[in-house]
């Protein structure tokens, strides 16, 4: 494909029960990386805050200014420990569960009688991607129910919409170790490092696709 193709990595901020979310950290680093195969790539960055309301104000607003063939979104699974790449997002939200505004939302799907909406088959080149690294990865076919989900749900949306990406991928990373905790029996196994290299594996093989993708279409 020709001219520069853009690409839109996102994370969340603290939570209800994370008051820490390594996802901004891991954005932050992505979205400054600098290697040849990303001379005509622009990468930009995003933190939603934590609220249903956010997401359905900000994605939108994401999407027409930005112009992003590539969507990648990270997202902290709390009792996790390894790296998750979610296969769909699925018609449900919790209704118990408050989110960063305290709001709680009032049904427990997102459209009414919808079935599940999945990623695609790129989810599956994304786990070859990130087990290249040595990191400990697998695919899921659950990714909760709470703001995770739903910004899943809406960006699969987002690319079956008119200039929306050419592909969404969204990946729960585990909680990470912090300072000396890194060293204590029981520890989180990944680092930040670990998941930045996965990370950075995953981008490429998404912009590797982005451009067969277009190349297909035109």
């Amino acid at each position: 494909m020709s001219g520069t193709l853009r690409v839109l990595i996102t994370g969340f901020g603290p939570f209800p029960g994370a008051p820490h979310n390594p996802t901004m950290a891991l954005v932050k680093r992505l979205a400054v990386l600098r290697r040849p195969a990303f001379d005509d790539v622009e990468l930009e960055s995003h933190i939603f805050h934590v609220t249903y309301r956010t997401v359905d104000r900000e994605l939108p607003e994401l999407v027409a200014r930005a112009r992003p063939r590539v969507l990648l979104m990270f997202g902290l699974a709390g009792r996790t420990d390894y790296l998750r790449i979610e296969t769909r997002a699925r018609n449900a939200v919790t209704t118990t569960f408050p989110d960063a505004d305290r709001s709680v939302a009032m049904k427990g799907a997102i459209v009414p009688g919808a079935d599940a909406m999945m990623f695609g088959p790129h989810t599956a080149k994304l786990l070859r991607a990130a087990r290249g690294t040595g990191i400990d990865a697998r695919l899921s076919r659950d990714a909760g129910s709470y703001l995770c989900n739903y910004l899943s749900w809406r960006a699969i949306e987002a690319v079956g919409g008119k200039d929306g990406p050419l592909l969404a991928s969204f990946v729960h990373i585990p909680p990470l170790a912090r300072g000396a905790t890194s060293q204590r029996k029981g520890a989180p196994r990944i680092t930040l490092e670990e998941l930045v290299d996965a990370g950075e594996a995953m981008l490429m093989e998404l912009v590797r696709l982005a451009r067969q993708t277009a190349h297909c279409k035109t």
